[in-house]
């Protein structure tokens, strides 16, 4: 019995930095684009809590 669409796995959207978009649609355009953007703000908020640690830590050893 054949596989429906449906039943198969989804596939994890990924993204390539300089990867060719001609072939996305505008939907798959736009889940990247999300994916992207809760990225950054991932990365934003890691650097947030690096920068506080180094400022508590150099605040402690000027001390």
């Amino acid at each position: 019995m054949p596989m429906e669409d449906d039943d198969r796995p989804k596939k994890k959207i990924s993204h390539e930095i300089g990867q060719d978009l001609s072939l996305l649609s505008v939907e798959e355009l736009t889940e990247r684009i999300a994916l992207l953007k809760s990225e950054i703000a991932r990365l934003e908020e890691a650097a947030t809590r690096k920068r506080a640690s180094k400022d508590a830590a150099n605040t402690f050893f000027k001390s």
